[in-house]
């Protein structure tokens, strides 16, 4: 049991360190946006451990990359209720894609690649358009449109919807081919 708890905190430290670092290596991260928002490959570790673990991996591996981004200084925060919604919160969400972990698990181990695709796309996009809501909420309430004349609430939508959803089919096809090429490094020893 112990050995389990030591390997479920190496492995949130790892993947959150990953998620990270995705999402600030110049070339691995499109950042186009000017307040903050990037089109890259950083939601993946958070996924995987999502799947690998359940809600519990996905929503702390979720929540620290969020914190990560404004201890290291890449998080645009102008309110501490801004920067709660937009990094603690939207990131966090994404981690619900855990719901599924277990059907995903099921469908892995009995080889049934095309179950497995289904609950792994519905978890993407589940954890994605749950962080999308959030930067959009913040993105209405604490940001202006800069178009003039434009409402900010499609502003806020087109603003996040640019980057959350080139974001989510990337993740969808790299979780996909990443646990029907290794199913391995989705299942946890028992």
């Amino acid at each position: 049991m112990r050995s389990k708890r030591t390997l479920f905190l190496i492995e949130v430290s790892v993947f959150t360190a990953l998620a990270l670092m995705l999402d600030i290596i110049p070339f691995l991260s499109v950042k186009l946006w000017a307040q903050g928002g990037s089109v890259s490959l950083a939601m993946i570790p958070v996924f995987i451990m999502a799947y690998r673990w359940g809600l519990k991996g996905g929503l702390l591996s979720g929540f620290l990359w969020g914190i990560l981004q404004i201890a290291v200084g890449t998080g645009y925060v102008l309110h501490p209720v801004q920067g709660f919604i937009d990094y603690a919160l939207a990131f966090t969400v994404i981690g619900f894609a855990g719901i599924f972990a277990k059907q995903i698990q099921e469908a892995a181990k009995s080889g049934n690649t095309k179950v497995s695709l289904a609950y792994i796309t519905a978890g993407v996009i589940l954890g994605s358009m749950l962080r999308f809501a959030a930067h959009f909420a913040a993105g209405v309430v604490f940001f202006e449109s800069a178009v003039e004349g434009q409402s900010v609430w499609i502003y806020s939508f087109l603003y996040n919807v640019s980057y959350i959803i080139p974001s989510m089919v990337i993740s969808v096809i790299a979780v996909f081919l990443l646990f029907h090429k290794q199913p391995r490094t989705l299942l946890l020893k028992a």
